[in-house]
């Protein structure tokens, strides 16, 4: 009895997986990692380091979108064969963390206040960390691309 190959063990497959692998072992790729997992675990925690007093939605929102920061970036790090298709979820959560303060209470809260700031400097870590992660998913690709030929 013949028994066929699922798709997980087609050579193709495997090979992509080893580059993808590779391409994150790369000290630049971890660097990243951990600066992305950094900068969620602080989003997370951040209205307890700056007090955001009395702005509980932001603290909700802050806490939320850290610990998803700081779970894609351990995701990445360790298995970025398997997630790398979700790569593009950092640069949003990233800019979303940048606009939160303006559209969670309004488009008139000027840059004056602590936390507008920790959520501009975070959210813009957390965004170009993503393309930088994005960037490591093209390059697994263009690699495997190049090996095939």
């Amino acid at each position: 009895m013949v028994r066929s190959a699922g798709i997980e063990e087609h050579p193709d497959i495997v090979g992509l997986r080893a580059r993808y692998d590779a391409a994150a072992a790369n000290p630049a790729v971890q660097l990243a990692d951990g600066l992305t997992m950094l900068a969620g675990l602080y989003l997370a925690v951040s209205p307890w380091i700056i007090g955001f007093t009395g702005l509980d939605r932001l603290v909700v929102n802050n806490l939320v979108t850290g610990i998803a920061v700081a779970a894609l970036a351990l995701g990445f790090s360790s298995a970025f064969g398997h997630t790398h298709g979700i790569a593009w979820t950092l640069p949003v959560i990233g800019v979303w963390t940048i606009i939160a303060p303006w559209v969670i209470y309004g488009w008139s809260t000027g840059f004056d206040h602590d936390w507008v700031w920790s959520n501009v400097v975070a959210g813009a870590v957390i965004t170009v960390m993503g393309l930088a992660t994005m960037g490591t998913g093209v390059l697994g690709t263009r690699m495997m691309g190049r090996r095939m030929r």
